[in-house]
């Protein structure tokens, strides 16, 4: 069962000239409809810049009730897509003054999630250097060219990078609120929030973007395939060279494709994979924790506990405790 906080964590959403509206309303729809039992897990406030209407890219405006001073309040930011970025940023990708200094309100330590073109945002600010990143893969080439300290994945739908997450587009901002829902409070409080939106649960971040690119076929192959493949071989061991044997390429080329694509190694993605599945089997089953662990892979129960403290800091017993399905509660 989730954990209610002593007060809902709040989400600060800031709409930019040329918002794309869809795109707004995912965090308020997703974190909003994020409960435990009655009470709100997610406090979420949009904004605009000066707390005046925002032109939306759809020829329209919208009104918000708070100006960007509520960013200083803020547990997490979400900066959505604007289809009009030479209102934000000009060509050298240097950023509207009144928006930088929205952005420097925020308070050190609070989560940034940029939806689609939002990356742009955080990387003209610097808030993306060094760190990798997602876009939509139509802005996928701007955003490396304007940003070179960034290291953007034009493939993927969502990157997690701690405190700082990206985004593709569209329903890729649904995945990643809805993949920041579960880490918070886990599966069973997310599947809630997807039913009710219906819409998957569930998609892999890693997972590619949905695109038609015109590339010859010697480039045209990818890792997604053999990620998905892997995801389902969890159970039992698997090596470099069977991964790259699966996607037909040679180690050398399948580690650089993959780390291009995900931003880590196979061994690393390998591993998250396992500790994840393992998560999901706490919260959802009975299965003893050698169980799980003999399932995803990890070898012992041993080496599960090691691995959730060092990611989670509570052992796999907490961890149950903290996140299973209320249906297993009240069993």
């Amino acid at each position: 069962m989730s954990v209610r906080p002593a007060r809902p964590h709040r989400v600060a959403v800031l709409a930019l000239p040329g918002v794309v509206p869809f795109e707004l309303a995912i965090p308020a729809r997703i974190f909003g409809g994020a409960f435990a039992a009655d009470d709100p897990l997610y406090d979420v406030l949009t904004c605009t810049l000066d707390g005046a209407p925002v032109e939306t890219v759809d020829g329209y405006s919208i009104t918000v009730q708070y100006d960007a001073s509520v960013l200083a309040t803020a547990d997490s930011v979400v900066i959505p897509p604007s289809h009009q970025l030479q209102k934000i940023l000009d060509s050298a990708g240097q950023l509207d003054p009144a928006v930088l200094r929205a952005l420097e309100q925020i308070r050190p330590g609070t989560r940034l999630l940029a939806i689609c073109t939002g990356a742009f945002v955080l990387a003209a600010a610097g808030l993306l250097d060094g760190r990798p990143a997602a876009t939509h893969w139509a802005g996928a080439e701007q955003l490396q060219q304007l940003f070179p300290a960034v290291a953007v994945d034009p493939i993927v739908l969502y990157i997690d990078d701690g405190d700082v997450l990206t985004s593709a587009g569209a329903a890729a901002g649904i995945d990643l609120c809805l993949h920041v829902v579960r880490r918070d409070h886990g599966s069973a409080v997310a599947s809630s929030v997807a039913r009710a939106c219906v819409v998957p649960p569930r998609r892999d971040g890693g997972q590619a973007q949905y695109v038609r690119r015109p590339i010859p076929p010697a480039r045209d192959g990818g890792t997604a395939g053999t990620r998905a493949w892997a995801v389902e071989q969890l159970g039992r061991p698997l090596s470099l060279v069977e991964l790259a044997e699966h996607a037909r390429m040679s180690v050398r080329t399948f580690t650089r494709r993959f780390r291009a694509e995900t931003g880590v190694s196979p061994g690393s993605w390998l591993a998250m994979q396992r500790l994840d599945y393992a998560r999901q089997l706490l919260e959802d089953t009975e299965l003893t924790v050698d169980q799980i662990a003999d399932r995803a892979g990890l070898g012992t129960g041993t080496n599960l506990r090691q691995q959730l403290r060092e990611t989670a800091g509570v052992s796999p017993t907490t961890y149950r405790r903290m996140f299973r399905s209320e249906e297993l509660a009240e069993a």
